[in-house]
């Protein structure tokens, strides 16, 4: 369980930081730096808790592979959703 609320809390907090971000395109603005600095935050207690749960490495290394994850997924996602401009202009 603690690793679900780790993994769940490392996500939530990565797209916060990304949503934050003056370069997301999911969002017509971006959200405020009080969303970013939450979001890291919610990162570092996600990291936490996969150190307590897996040891201090694999718990470093699980929450880094969460993030790097998370945020090459997330443009790919606003990509699919917006589509691109040379499609559009055609």
């Amino acid at each position: 369980m603690i690793t679900f609320c780790a993994l769940l809390a490392t996500l939530a907090g990565a797209v916060l930081v990304y949503l934050a971000s003056g370069q997301q395109r999911l969002r017509a603005s971006s959200l405020p730096v009080s969303a970013r600095l939450a979001g890291w935050l919610l990162v570092a207690l996600g990291t936490l808790g996969w150190c307590y749960d897996a040891g201090t490495g694999a718990g470093i290394t699980a929450a880094l592979t969460a993030l790097m994850l998370t945020w090459v997924l997330l443009p790919y996602l606003a990509w699919w959703r917006i589509g691109t401009p040379e499609a559009d202009a055609s």
